[in-house]
């Protein structure tokens, strides 16, 4: 079963929203919050495998309720289920560690497909708005000539990792495929996220997929 926290301002939509998940027999949603800190607060004690998260609440914003949960909760995951295409939402999610971004325009089957994928350790980003993750990256691989990428060289051990990230492995799995330690994982990826110039796991697979170092997981 996929242990899941609710956390919308919004009762109609919150209520509705887990009365749908609960008909997935794999789903089991133990708790909903109205803002982003009770969700704070019932991550802490309920420790739950994914955090649904509005973007605008009271209390708290569903960015530092992210960033809250996941420097105290590591092990959690953060949907973010959010009616806002803006930019602003999209990159501060992003920064904060989501696993996922979906629009609450998707249907319910996509949104189920969402919470599944980032359960596995993938990260999901709905259609919708992928070409403003490509055009972001895009712009910051240029330099002020428009035509050279910005990035460091990665490491041969680097680019294992990064592989790794792209199939959806965690830090532990990473650990063991390699025959290293979590810290040591840790570290590459602070290298690679800063050689990268990215702030987020998800943000260095997509630009890798953007510079064809290989393909989107399916």
């Amino acid at each position: 079963m996929i242990r899941i926290i609710m956390a919308d301002d919004h009762a109609l939509v919150r209520q509705g929203t887990c009365e749908l998940l609960r008909q997935e027999s794999d789903l089991d949603v133990i708790a909903e919050a109205e803002n982003g800190l009770q969700a704070v607060e019932l991550t802490q004690s309920l420790n739950p495998d994914i955090v649904i998260m509005d973007v605008r609440m009271p209390e708290m914003s569903g960015i530092e309720a992210t960033k809250s949960i996941l420097e105290t909760a590591p092990g959690v995951r953060v949907l973010a289920l959010t009616a806002h295409e803006d930019d602003q939402y999209l990159f501060s999610l992003l920064e904060a560690g989501v696993s996922g971004y979906i629009m609450k325009t998707a249907p319910v089957s996509e949104l189920v497909k969402a919470i599944r994928q980032v359960k596995e350790g993938l990260s999901y980003i709905d259609p919708s708005i992928v070409h403003k993750l490509v055009n972001r990256f895009s712009s910051k691989q240029r330099n002020a000539d428009g035509d050279s990428p910005i990035l460091d060289p990665l490491t041969a051990r680097e680019l294992e990792v990064l592989q790794l990230l792209n199939r959806g492995l965690n830090n532990r799995a990473i650990a063991e495929a390699l025959v290293i330690s979590e810290r040591t994982v840790q570290a590459h990826l602070t290298n690679i996220f800063s050689k990268m110039q990215v702030s987020s796991r998800l943000e260095a697979v997509m630009m890798a997929i953007r510079l064809g170092w290989f393909k989107a997981t399916s």
